[in-house]
């Protein structure tokens, strides 16, 4: 693979393209500010305009979410896996039906995998623009979110309706949904008994990671974050390493999976048989199958690395180890 090539499998974060109207709360005040980032896959976007860098999925998609302080994402949920870090900012997460189950705050490098089946929305605490990034389970997402009713409802006053099949209709633009579509039907109250209200305690000891931590697991090799036998237990069809300095060998190594590379601190040069390419802060970069390559961290300062490959098993809901 020529440089070239592999240029055109990297997403620069300076050339992140958003999309301000990807969910049917664009307009709805408090979510009006947000941006939504697809960068690999076509994630769950209802927008159809919503631009995506790299359409090839390796069984899960990579997106992004960057919002100024006191924005927020409304309640929804997920049949498959939705695992945040946080890139730049400080981020208030929090679930339930009314979003008063249960919440916890991440810090930058923080990593959440939350849970699938609850109602959760997330919101930027920090005093500047800040962006979290997410992987996606399965190469559709598990096929869509699914809103709190209440979020339907209120972006009907704003002038967005979603329909049955997952797109965004803008009515305040003249839009209209097609004779044959109707709207996405709000869930019933025995509908909403299916997504439990876990509360915090419940939750963070099992989907959290903490940067500091998985920094002081990673000095002589990488951590292994989400998988099986990770610090936090899953299989969603892929499995996720945190690698810092010290964690790789100084040598080329070769997988045949899918492999991922979201840089979190510091500036990676990516060498292999054919070229090099050097990857800062907020790059996501896809190196194929089969393809020999090392990983080094710049010789001073900071430095870490989300690794994501992709597994054998089917995306789904959240594996929960026989106890």
């Amino acid at each position: 693979m020529t440089p070239a090539e592999m240029e055109q499998r990297i997403v620069r974060h300076g050339h992140l393209r958003p999309c301000r109207s990807a969910f049917i709360d664009a307009h709805t005040p408090g979510s009006n500010e947000k941006e939504n980032f697809t960068i690999i896959g076509a994630g769950v976007a209802e927008n159809p305009d919503q631009y995506v860098h790299i359409r090839e999925t390796p069984g899960f998609n990579i997106g992004a979410a960057g919002q100024p302080p006191k924005c927020r994402n409304s309640l929804h949920s997920h049949h498959t896996a939705e695992v945040f870090f946080v890139l730049k900012g400080r981020w208030r997460f929090f679930w339930g039906r009314w979003g008063d189950a249960g919440e916890v705050v991440l810090e930058e490098g923080d990593l959440f995998n939350i849970p699938t089946g609850i109602f959760r929305g997330f919101e930027n605490i920090g005093a500047d623009y800040g962006m979290i990034m997410a992987v996606l389970g399965g190469d559709d997402s598990g096929g869509g979110v699914v809103w709190a009713p209440q979020v339907i409802e209120d972006a009907k006053g704003h002038g967005l309706i979603l329909g049955e099949n997952g797109v965004l209709y803008n009515t305040t633009n003249g839009e209209q949904m097609p004779d044959n579509i109707k709207p996405m039907p709000l869930l019933n109250d025995e509908q909403l008994k299916a997504f439990p209200e876990p509360k915090s305690r419940e939750v963070i000891p099992n989907y959290v990671a903490r940067y500091w931590d998985m920094m002081s697991l990673a000095q002589s090799q990488p951590a292994k974050i989400i998988g099986p036998d990770a610090m936090l237990r899953d299989r969603p069809g892929f499995e996720m390493d945190f690698v810092t300095r010290g964690s790789l060998a100084d040598e080329f190594y070769e997988t045949s999976r899918h492999e991922i590379l979201m840089v979190m601190r510091g500036h990676w040069k990516l060498l292999w048989d054919e070229g090099e390419k050097v990857l800062d802060p907020g790059d996501t970069c896809a190196v194929p199958p089969g393809i020999r390559r090392k990983l080094t961290p710049a010789q001073t300062g900071e430095a870490s690395l989300f690794r994501v490959r992709n597994t054998d098993d089917p995306p789904g809901q959240t594996w929960r180890p026989a106890s």
